[in-house]
């Protein structure tokens, strides 16, 4: 019976003759060994040979070296299987009694329903789905952009605008075609479309590279501040002097009539806070 610490010391004292391997029966390891001790390697393999037997647990050396097999917990019993045995007659027969004494209980004392005619169950209504129409035109287009066909992007998307006239993504693509095409106008009434129909990204628009020929143009300010967007703003309306020379005269009567004494001070100030509002 081989022992660690016997293995280990050989290791160390003359592993670089593979001692120890013919100590653990591994000839063919030793005789490696005896090969490679003219060089340093067998001094090396012999100091972490023993390095490994000291560290290695009995258990373990005595199933690797000494062929002991490790223990074995015992298996555990199977589970006994559940009874399925139908239970007996007078049980059965006890446990319907009385379900029954209590059902009858229960429409004693339980009001009595409502009577309701009988109707025939509705059919689920279908309700119709839609798939949305494919546009063919739009994946092309953005395909040749990216390929930097612009004129043939431009075209494409022309054609997909046909089939969807309020797509934000479509107007946008061929705004920016447009713009590296040098086509300000075209490329600001797409913009313009874009933003009217839901495009909120306006950092995209100031900072996207496609559009920068479009941001050097002396109107691209009034576009900006105009809100992106080609629309006149409404002018505020102006301020109705009439009004005020309405409001006057009110107040005017109302006045006279306090000074007549038909109203009161109270009954003044309160006219004249009305006509204020």
């Amino acid at each position: 019976m081989k022992n660690k610490n016997t293995s280990a010391i050989l290791a160390f004292l003359l592993g670089v003759f593979g001692i120890h391997r013919f100590y653990l029966g591994q000839v063919g390891l030793g005789i490696l060994y005896v090969l490679l001790s003219m060089t340093t390697i067998s001094v090396i393999l012999g100091i972490l040979d023993g390095i490994i037997f000291l560290t290695m647990d009995d258990d373990v050396f005595d199933a690797k070296y000494n062929n002991k097999r490790e223990f074995r917990q015992p298996r555990q019993r199977r589970q006994t299987r559940p009874d399925f045995r139908r239970p007996p007659r007078t049980t059965r027969r006890q446990e319907r009694g009385t379900a029954q004494q209590q059902y009858r209980r229960q429409r004693r004392t339980a009001p009595p329903a409502p009577r309701t005619t009988r109707q025939r169950p509705q059919a689920a209504r279908r309700v119709p789905t839609h798939s949305p129409k494919k546009n063919p035109f739009k994946a092309s287009g953005i395909r040749k952009f990216k390929d930097f066909e612009y004129d043939g992007a431009i075209e494409d998307f022309n054609q997909a605008l046909k089939i969807a006239p309020k797509d934000v993504s479509i107007h946008f693509n061929i705004a920016c075609a447009y713009s590296l095409m040098e086509n300000t106008e075209k490329s600001f009434y797409h913009l313009s479309e874009a933003v009217q129909l839901g495009f909120n990204d306006f950092g995209k628009i100031d900072t996207h590279d496609a559009l920068a020929y479009v941001r050097i143009q002396p109107n691209w300010e009034d576009f900006k501040q105009n809100g992106y967007t080609l629309r006149k703003q409404l002018a505020a309306p102006e301020k109705n002097l009439l009004d005020d020379d309405v409001l006057l005269l009110q107040i005017k009567k109302l006045n006279e009539l306090k000074e007549k004494g038909l109203i009161t001070e109270k009954e003044f100030l309160e006219q004249k806070q009305k006509l204020m509002r």
